[in-house]
């Protein structure tokens, strides 16, 4: 089972843009190794930020209105959103360590 919240086209707004605390969108697609390497890590760090933040996964391939709405030409790519508000996009695979001292930058 996965720690991340599977988000769609269709429940992008509420599961994300209506969170009620830090707002984590990783997107990728099955076919994208880099984007495996970003999951796995999202999926670890999850845990321990239940409370602080929703962290999702979105598949660009299934779910293209989204990814055209904030301009996601590669991947992985992963969006931080507080209040509604786009506040920090990643391009491309980070170590660990930086990526959770983004969730800790962000979910204060």
């Amino acid at each position: 089972m996965s720690n991340l919240v599977t988000v769609t086209d269709s429940n992008f707004e509420a599961t994300i843009l209506r969170a009620d605390r830090l707002a984590v969108l990783d997107f990728g697609a099955e076919w994208c190794a880099p984007c495996k390497k970003v999951h796995a890590m999202l999926e670890d760090l999850a845990p321990d930020w239940t409370d602080k933040a929703v962290i999702g996964e979105i598949d660009i391939a299934a779910n293209p209105e989204t990814p055209r709405k904030y301009g996601v030409l590669n991947i992985p790519q992963v969006l931080f959103f507080k209040n509604g508000q786009l506040v920090e996009t990643v391009n491309g695979v980070l170590p660990k360590a930086k990526l959770e001292e983004k969730f800790r930058n962000h979910a204060q």
